[in-house]
């Protein structure tokens, strides 16, 4: 599923009570209905992520447990508001009033009550749950408040506004990869804004990097861009974790390569095979490219290699 809204599709206080609540879940909201009808929702979503602008409607939402029993979501939510200030009560929490510059960051699945007038507008970055406990356990349990006003919460906000005015440009990968990386920049900022990231978390994503390029070594077409999209991190987050393990992307694959190179050399079943043949079935592009890193990381030829091994080089 990826789409927008269309222009008329919240035309009424109807249609714009179904599609907040098709976002945000099912709870008890009271909207004062103008006339005309002035109410705000700009959204887009794909299976992964949602962003939604809205506003300009006095409005309580309130979302309890027996809400989140019948439609529970497994989402967090990020809001910026641009306008106007709303009262968050969340339960067990004091009431807190929040405006234009913060960033409140909030699991749906939790009790709350949400209230604002007529001048309120903000932007809200849906994101999935399941991603931010694998990313940070400590944010899914005690999700932060963030300045958005000066540095990393500043930055998050500008990415926020310019992924919600490009929205309509960008395919399904395009918008998921950009909400990927705001998610990254979340829960960094989430962790003070530092690498001081849980050693523990780091070590958990560097074995998941290596796992993957091990699997795949031997594909022509394995980058860190693939290996993003496929554990889902950005590309940008993976290399400061290989960075901070001492290696690269481009090192990592290079060596796996050469590992499964060296293995199959001294393997009997592929003694039939040329070396040529070898290196490219192991990722290589080239005999000339593999031999000169084979040589660089081993300090002898793959041929050499060969022989010393045993196994009989083809005719």
């Amino acid at each position: 599923m990826y789409r927008w809204n269309s222009p008329d599709s919240v035309a009424t206080v109807d249609s714009w009570r179904d599609a907040f609540l098709d976002l945000h879940g099912a709870s008890h909201m009271t909207v004062a209905d103008g006339a005309p009808w002035a109410g705000r929702l700009e959204w887009q979503r794909s299976t992964k992520y949602a962003i939604a602008l809205c506003g300009n409607v006095q409005e309580e939402f309130a979302r309890q447990r027996r809400h989140i029993r019948a439609d529970p979501r497994g989402t967090f939510e990020l809001l910026m508001p641009i306008a106007g200030t709303a009262r968050v009560e969340p339960q067990g929490s004091a009431a807190a009033d929040i405006g234009a510059g913060a960033l409140a960051f909030c699991e749906i699945d939790r009790p709350v009550t949400f209230a604002h007038a007529e001048d309120f507008v903000s932007l809200a970055l849906i994101v999935p749950g399941a991603e931010v406990e694998r990313r940070s356990p400590a944010a899914a349990r005690r999700p932060p408040a963030l300045n958005g006003v000066s540095g990393l919460g500043r930055l998050i906000r500008r990415m926020a506004f310019t992924l919600h005015e490009e929205r309509e440009q960008l395919t399904e990968a395009s918008f998921d990869f950009a909400g990927d990386q705001l998610l990254d920049l979340i829960l960094f900022a989430a962790d003070g804004g530092s690498d001081s990231a849980p050693a523990e978390q780091r070590a958990k994503i560097e074995a998941e990097i290596r796992r993957y390029v091990r699997r795949h070594a031997d594909e022509h077409d394995l980058t860190i861009a693939r290996i993003a999209r496929a554990l889902g991190w950005s590309a940008r987050y993976l290399q400061d974790v290989l960075q901070a393990a001492g290696t690269t992307s481009r090192d990592l694959i290079r060596s796996e390569r050469l590992r499964l190179a060296r293995s199959r050399l001294a393997s009997p079943g592929w003694a039939g095979q040329s070396i040529g043949c070898i290196a490219y079935a192991s990722g290589f592009t080239s005999h000339a490219v593999f031999t000169t890193a084979y040589r660089q990381e081993f300090g002898v030829t793959p041929s050499s290699y060969r022989k010393t091994a045993g196994s009989a080089a083809p005719p």
